[in-house]
């Protein structure tokens, strides 16, 4: 069987979400998103044959191992621990197995979010030469690589990361490496109807953001997210990756109010922030914070009527229109959070210049611009209540 973690929600009917993980990379690789997801999930991570701590004999004996021999072993790592249908999020391979698993058994696969992964990997001829380099040498030269494939050249790879790759099997790479020589989902997207979120590395050398659009466009309505960052995005952009997946998954497997309202409100604001108001409620401010948890985020921000996006052009007007600068600061980041650019931002401010105010709008382009420039820097350092 998979080896696999599972890390337990507070609540012992939270849903199930399964992550997998990319080539080369452990269970590990989901550290920077396991303690939001862990919130309002049952998290179970698995390894890859021959990485981690997953044998490699789950799939060297398979005479000609497929995406469907890896899928077959998540199946059965469900079945074992007596999960019926679970949420799935999966790097680049471990995306493709989610994808495999959306499309050829709809039942077990409650939601999809597909992080730098494809439909197919490219030609197969560069898999099938990485495969035999790895036969002959081993994984050591790919794993000294790797920074260049997986992170921009001005993020620091994480030496855990690299440790885990070149603890890899090298026969077990090899098979990996074959399966995605062979691997082509194109077919299969129209199959999936799981609500779907596909997140692309702007900057992903090894699955470009063409192959994301590919299949945002295959799988009915599917939502498409860039950051900048290149293939392991979730790494590079851990808060963007962690708040799109946040607003995927509480949007398709919606809690009690008060959950959902503490999940949007935590992807918009950050958890830092969120953290920080609720330490220092009071008894006296209690009925507050539960109500803006309650009302605001969990039935105005959490409605699906307008993207989050939108919220933030609205909110931003609004607080420029009524002067509310302390506000506005806090509601600037939660744009850049939410996906608007600077000059995005510039555009709803001008557009207040017309329609509030001059002097009003002359404050905001000051306070948004003070945000901007330290952003992200400083974004857990905001100390409004709300």
């Amino acid at each position: 069987m998979l080896h696999h973690h599972l890390t337990a929600a507070p609540t012992p009917t939270a849903p199930t979400l399964l992550l997998g993980p990319s080539l080369g990379t452990t269970l590990d690789v989901w550290e920077p998103q396991l303690p939001a997801l862990s919130r309002h999930f049952n998290v179970i991570r698995w390894d890859l044959p021959g990485h981690g701590g997953s044998p490699a004999s789950d799939l060297l004996p398979a005479p000609a191992p497929t995406l469907t021999t890896l899928g077959t072993l998540v199946l059965e790592l469900l079945d074992t621990l007596g999960v019926d249908s679970a949420a799935y999020a999966g790097i680049s391979l471990g995306g493709a197995v989610g994808a495999w698993l959306a499309a050829h058994h709809p039942e077990r696969v409650a939601s999809l979010a597909l992080i730098c992964s494809s439909a197919h990997f490219g030609p197969p001829e560069p898999w099938r030469e990485r495969a035999n380099s790895v036969r002959t040498k081993g994984v050591g030269h790919l794993a000294d690589t790797a920074p260049g494939r997986w992170f921009t050249p001005r993020f620091p790879a994480p030496p855990h990361l690299l440790n885990d790759h070149r603890r890899v099997d090298p026969d077990a790479y090899a098979v990996c490496c074959d399966i995605l020589a062979g691997l082509d989902l194109r077919p299969d997207l129209p199959r999936i109807t799981a609500p779907t979120l596909v997140v692309a590395g702007r900057d992903d050398l090894a699955t470009p953001p063409p192959h994301a659009r590919e299949l945002a466009d295959g799988i009915a309505d599917a939502q498409l997210v860039v950051p900048r960052a290149a293939h392991l995005a979730n790494v590079e952009q851990p808060e963007a990756v962690r708040d799109a997946l946040l607003g995927h998954l509480i949007r398709n497997h919606p809690g009690p109010v008060a959950s959902r309202g503490e999940a949007a409100r935590r992807a918009v604001l950050g958890d830092a922030h969120v953290d920080r108001a609720l330490a220092r409620t009071t008894p006296f401010t209690a009925r507050f914070q539960d109500f803006i948890t309650r009302y605001a985020w969990g039935e105005i921000w959490d409605r699906d009527t307008l993207d989050r996006r939108t919220r933030s052009v609205v909110t931003l007007t609004a607080l420029v229109a009524g002067g509310h600068k302390d506000e506005l600061a806090l509601h600037v980041r939660g744009a850049l959070r939410n996906g608007l650019s600077p000059d995005e931002i510039a555009e709803v401010l001008l557009q207040c210049a017309v329609y509030c105010s001059v002097p009003a709008a002359n404050s905001a382009f000051a306070i948004a611009e003070q945000v901007i420039s330290t952003y992200p820097d400083d974004d857990e350092r905001e100390q409004a209540d709300h």
